[in-house]
């Protein structure tokens, strides 16, 4: 049969952002796939080396639009490192509880994006509705639905009063609520079991040799996240379970999120109960647009909702990064993954490992 070149996106219904994926097929069999980010959001590391320190925070969201804040967080907790300048313990509980809700907003996009390729339609009508919940605590806190820019080196831009903590504690209330249907549209429908369990499978030794990490690594039965190995902010105060599995294929993965979204829960909660009163922000000396950060390097880095996704800056004393490099989280399964795992799938299975192992197109093409 005569191979053909096709275009899989970016409007393809289960298509995750401004991206495609150049594939040439055999019938439905995929022979080779080249992601293709096109122009997308290129070149924000040398971009940021040519901006204040402070501009930084207004442009960074963009290297990952579905989850902004992991950006402000680890450019933030880089720059505080080379100052060592130390977060009020109110402004780190914040962070979390911003961080959390991202992980959920992003987690529940995924699992109803799932109903894309699969046409299961009920799913992504209902999963929306829960990130645009979250989007509305967004902007109560910040003015902003998307980028938020409230994530500061220091701390935050502002504290958040009862009245929106409370929001914050109805809205996740009212989102558990409806967990078990989605468990039972999704986890239970015989389509999404026939379409996803043993499809685009990942090995253990695959996912270690690129670099994945998140819920494709977990996926394998390797209990590595971020927030337990390496904890940051108040992480090591809090009870939470990082859920693992061995089956490693795609309806793993988007499980493994659904699991994921009940710890964030639990997370939030906490930090509702436990956050103490103070201050929100450490300001470092000068004001903003004249900040000069001393000379030094370091490596900030959290749990996203796709694995580990981290900054390595480098300053050398002026109001201007000398390097910053970005260690995007998807990076290994949206470039490695694609042109190594896709080859020998189905033509339809396709937007099925791109939304199970999390691709956010702009981290490949940074």
């Amino acid at each position: 049969m005569k191979e053909v070149k096709l275009f899989h996106g970016p409007n393809h219904p289960g298509m995750h952002g401004n991206f495609s994926v150049h594939l040439t097929v055999d019938g439905d069999t995929v022979k080779k796939a080249k992601p293709n980010p096109g122009m997308l959001h290129r070149g924000f590391e040398k971009l940021m080396e040519r901006r204040l320190w402070m501009s930084n925070i207004a442009l960074i969201p963009r290297v990952c639009v579905p989850e902004p804040d992991i950006n402000e967080t680890v450019y933030s907790m880089a720059v505080e490192k080379i100052e060592e300048l130390e977060v009020p313990e109110r402004a780190k509980y914040l962070r979390v509880i911003i961080l959390e809700l991202a992980r959920i907003a992003v987690h529940m996009m995924s699992i109803g994006g799932i109903g894309g390729p699969t046409g299961v339609y009920t799913a992504p009508n209902w999963a929306l509705n829960e990130r645009d919940m979250i989007l509305d605590i967004f902007e109560k806190i910040t003015g902003h639905r998307i980028y938020h820019m409230y994530i500061v080196p220091g701390g935050v831009r502002q504290d958040i009063n009862e009245e929106i903590l409370e929001f914050i504690e109805n809205t996740i209330n009212d989102i558990e609520s409806r967990l078990k249907d989605y468990y039972e549209i999704i986890f239970e429908s015989p389509i999404i079991h026939k379409r996803l369990k043993g499809t685009a499978p990942l090995t253990k030794e695959q996912a270690l040799d690129w670099g994945v990490t998140g819920p494709g690594l977990r996926s394998t039965g390797v209990k590595y996240d971020v927030r337990k190995k390496f904890p940051y902010l108040v992480y090591d105060k809090l009870d939470f379970d990082i859920p693992i599995a061995e089956e490693s294929d795609a309806y793993t993965r988007l499980y493994l999120k659904y699991l994921e979204v009940k710890q964030s829960i639990k997370i939030i909660r906490q930090v509702l109960s436990d956050i103490p009163k103070g201050k929100v922000r450490n300001k470092l000396m000068g004001t903003a647009l004249k900040w000069k950060i001393k000379e030094g390097e370091a490596y900030g880095k959290v749990e996203s909702s796709r694995g580990e996704f981290g900054y390595y800056i480098v300053s050398t004393g002026g109001r201007y990064p000398y390097r910053i490099q970005v260690r995007g989280a998807s990076y290994p399964q949206g470039l490695y993954g694609i042109e190594a795992g896709l080859p020998g799938t189905r033509l339809e299975d396709v937007s099925i490992w791109l939304d199970t192992m999390g691709v956010c197109s702009p981290e490949v093409d940074r």
